[in-house]
């Protein structure tokens, strides 16, 4: 973890860090508890949004309403967002407003992914396992999904799919339930493949559909949302299916029928077990770090169009 040249742990002074909508929704208390982990620990966490122009950053988490009137200027001001920019609020009366950016995306100031991986040598990204990874799964593809009106037309892709293999539909969008996310983790053991479809296709979002719902509970995602090239940087190696790889939902069946039947096919999916493992960002001891760094402030001249200008979404 990033730890600034010039820091000294017994002479550095505490950083101060306000957050814009308080810090019940983080699930932290005031203090510098937060920051006990951290190889740079001078930091606290303010819960007197009252009290702005004194603390050294603010992190604004949307929705935004009223913004504070006195700002210190030599503040750093972080806009965090964890959704994808046609599910946020427009950013456009926010310029020359923040200084840094704290998101999914890799291009962020501070790059707060819903997951990370990391491998234990990059030089071994796969390896034999001796676990039968198809045995016992008696189903086919699984979605767990409450919105059914996404703008990239998931769900008709979805009934597409399903005219042409069996997918088991759970949630809002479907007749099927789970009572609660441990059940629904469970029934995930009878099925080979899950749908990780992400609500839009924007870059670098990738969610927990991933991360937590497939490839931790041992089936083989199908993705729809970000960029491939995306989701070869985020995931480990050969662990996923791409759904616009295909030509149609037609051709996507046709290969997930010939993995179902080919067990070395399908479990060649999970040769990255064991190779590494899903790590905490700890989204807080970096941010400490880079206010302990030396740096120059700037300013979002325009953050609207970095968020969702040309390019970031199709």
């Amino acid at each position: 973890m990033y730890v600034p040249n010039k820091y000294n742990a017994e002479t550095a002074q505490m950083k101060k860090v306000s957050v814009y909508n308080g810090l019940s929704r983080w699930a932290q208390r005031a203090g510098s508890e937060t920051f006990q982990v951290c190889p740079v620990a001078a930091c606290t966490l303010i819960d007197d949004f009252a009290d702005t122009v004194s603390v050294d950053a603010i992190v604004f988490e949307q929705p935004f309403f009223n913004f504070p009137i006195n700002r210190n200027l030599n503040q750093v001001w972080i806009l965090y967002l964890l959704e994808s920019a046609p599910n946020s609020q427009s950013l456009v009366s926010y310029n020359n407003v923040f200084n840094w950016t704290a998101t999914y995306r890799k291009d962020s100031d501070l790059v707060a992914p819903y997951a990370k991986w990391v491998y234990y040598d990059p030089q071994v990204t796969g390896k034999t396992q001796k676990t039968n990874y198809a045995k016992n799964k008696t189903k086919k593809v699984a979605w767990l999904v409450s919105n059914c009106d996404a703008i990239n037309n998931r769900y008709e892709y979805a009934k597409k799919l399903q005219k042409h293999i069996p997918l088991d539909i759970y949630g809002e969008c479907g007749r099927l339930r789970c009572r609660d996310e441990g059940e629904c983790f469970k029934m995930l053991n009878d099925y080979k493949f899950y749908l990780s479809f992400e609500n839009s296709n924007c870059r670098d979002y990738i969610t927990e559909k991933l991360f937590r719902n497939a490839l931790e509970n041992n089936v083989v995602p199908i993705v729809l949302g970000a960029r491939k090239e995306d989701y070869i940087r985020s995931a480990p190696k050969d662990s996923f299916i791409y759904a616009h790889d295909f030509n149609n939902p037609k051709d996507l069946a046709r290969f997930l029928k010939k993995l179902d039947e080919d067990d070395d096919m399908y479990n060649s999916y999970f040769r990255w077990k064991g190779t590494g493992e899903f790590i905490n960002t700890h989204f807080w001891c970096r941010l400490c770090a880079l206010l302990h760094s030396t740096y120059s402030n700037k300013w979002y001249k325009d953050v609207n169009e970095w968020w969702s200008g040309p390019g970031v979404c199709d």
